[in-house]
């Protein structure tokens, strides 16, 4: 399998998909493509671009290509076995489904206005009243998961799986713009960023030379 993603320190969805390769336990290649750089609309253009439009990630797996981090997901969960990813417990994984669902589809502002940046921490920041709604709709989810089907470990549905790595870069977000939470979701970033996975993407990230001008002084960060 070969896995293409943008730049560690910025792509978000990259990230979802990095670590989707990595639970399912699968050799991969990867390969990394600097985003908005010189040569990038030609990339994109490219044979192995074209299927998803010019979208990253994408996992090409012999001559099947899937592109869109959760379709990821769910290719992988396939080819290994779905309790890697999603819970076994028939309620839990209806939530964790909706879960995923959710962050795949929703959240907007926070993402317009907060992008991920692995290598920034801000402080004091000013936050719109649609960002801290999303905030408090994910510290809304998170809390659910944990009090109804977290018993088993410290992960949202207790045991690392598909919901956690995506909103791993929700976890970054709250880190770089310093958004305050509550202790229970505190913890859970902890356990986040502390996990093998997420400590070797933050670390490449940091070792990127690559910088995309218009996503190191956000406008949340102006303020």
């Amino acid at each position: 399998m070969k896995l293409i993603i943008g730049n560690k320190a910025y792509s978000s969805w990259s990230m979802r998909g990095w670590l989707a390769c990595k639970q399912s336990g699968l050799s991969f290649e990867e390969l990394t493509v600097p985003l908005f750089g010189e040569d990038w609309d030609e990339v994109r253009e490219s044979e192995n671009f074209a299927p998803s439009g010019g979208k990253v990630p994408i996992l090409w797996d012999g001559e099947t290509v899937i592109w869109d981090s959760l379709a990821i997901i769910d290719w992988l969960a396939d080819k290994t076995h779905r309790d890697r990813f999603w819970p076994k417990d028939e309620s839990a994984r209806g939530m964790a489904r909706s879960m995923a669902a959710e962050m795949h589809s929703s959240f907007m502002a926070l993402r317009k206005q907060c992008p991920m940046n692995t290598r920034k921490r801000y402080e004091g920041l000013q936050f719109t009243p649609e960002v801290l709604q999303d905030a408090a709709r994910i510290m809304e989810l998170w809390a659910q998961a944990r009090a109804r089907f977290g018993g088993g470990g410290p992960f949202l549905f207790g045991t690392y799986g598909a919901v956690d790595i995506m909103y791993a870069p929700v976890v970054s977000r709250f880190q770089t713009y310093g958004l305050q939470v509550p202790s229970f979701a505190a913890t859970y970033m902890d356990t986040m960023l502390q996990h093998d996975w997420m400590v070797q993407w933050m670390e490449a990230a940091e070792e990127e030379p690559w910088v995309i001008e218009r996503l190191e002084q956000p406008e949340t960060a102006k303020g």
